[in-house]
């Protein structure tokens, strides 16, 4: 069975473990509400549900599927939302996929490719009864503010990265590794942004708009919610604009060695060329040339290249070329 944990609530203590296995005991009893939390389910396990709490054919499908953007859909009285999760793998960020059948005395969560279980989350829902007590809507908004908050995490290891990345640049050339791994953030963080837009469509609906199952009393709840990937909205444009200052910093410091050496490159070529030059006159070897017969014609030569090149490194010295 995929079922981490299913029981049934009043006024927000758990009274009593339900299973799949017993379909008498999935139907709410008196003033319960039931929580299921499922991980992968199998389509036995979806329609078992679907039978015994209504749930409509086509959320079920597309809990099957699992490749739903970040909605909210209505079914008569009942609601289907979907959230996206998503981790950090090394520099990939991994998506998963929780699905909610909402109704009034129904949560079922089905969970696919996420990381994080919710078995803390409910642990410490059961330690404060009086917000449980609001009921299904209460428990849909904390377990999308434990997917929002799983967000948290993937900005801070990435910004980690990005001022090792600065400090780096400032140092040393990047190298062709570490410019693709910038290009591999930015990319990730891209797509991270195009997510975090749905999420809050979502969370801006069960908000504001008028939904069956969701109490006026706790829409403030999902405010928070949507507060918070506002805020993670805001840190990933803030990592996107410094991922591109890094590589234009990179770029600038770049361009600048490179300058200092060609400088450096061209003041030697400048130096080298008088020997150069004189040896190359001495070489044509004609036999009528003024210093040829000079005794001390050889050192003056010498001493006339050593004098030029000194006050051409001199000059270059002084205006930062060597």
């Amino acid at each position: 069975m995929t079922v981490v944990a299913a029981s049934a609530y009043v006024d927000g203590k758990p009274v009593r473990a339900i299973s799949l296995d017993d379909p008498a005991s999935l139907t709410p009893r008196g003033e319960e509400f039931v929580w299921i939390g499922l991980v992968e389910p199998d389509e036995i396990e979806l329609r078992a549900l679907q039978q015994a709490f209504k749930l409509h054919p086509l959320a079920v499908e597309d809990a099957l599927n699992a490749r739903q953007t970040p909605k909210v859909d209505i079914y008569g009285d009942q609601l289907f939302v979907v959230a996206k999760t998503a981790h950090l793998d090394n520099d990939n960020i991994i998506y998963g996929e929780t699905d909610f059948f909402v109704g009034r005395r129904h949560l079922i969560t089905v969970r696919h490719g996420s990381a994080r279980a919710h078995t803390e989350l409910r642990a410490q829902l059961e330690a404060a009864p009086a917000l449980l007590a609001h009921g299904v809507d209460y428990v849909l908004h904390a377990v999308l503010d434990f997917i929002v908050d799983g967000y948290m995490p993937i900005v801070d290891s990435i910004e980690e990265d990005l001022h090792a990345f600065e400090r780096r640049a400032l140092d040393a050339f990047l190298s062709r590794a570490e410019i693709a791994r910038i290009f591999n953030l930015r990319r990730a963080l891209m797509k991270f942004k195009k997510l975090l837009g749905p999420m809050t469509q979502v969370v801006s609906a069960l908000e504001h708009h008028d939904l069956p199952c969701i109490d006026t009393e706790v829409r403030a709840y999902f405010r928070d919610v949507r507060d918070h990937i506002q805020r993670t909205e805001i840190l990933v444009d803030g990592l996107r604009e410094v991922l591109t200052s890094v590589f234009e910093i990179s770029s600038l410091l770049e361009q600048q060695r490179q300058g200092v050496i060609t400088r450096q490159l061209a003041a030697w070529a400048a130096i080298l060329a008088v020997p150069t030059a004189v040896a190359g006159v001495y070489g044509m070897n004609f036999e009528h040339m003024p210093e040829l017969k000079w005794e001390y014609g050889y050192y003056g030569v010498l001493a006339g290249i050593a004098v030029i090149c000194g006050l051409l490194y001199r000059r270059f010295k002084k205006t930062g070329w060597l």
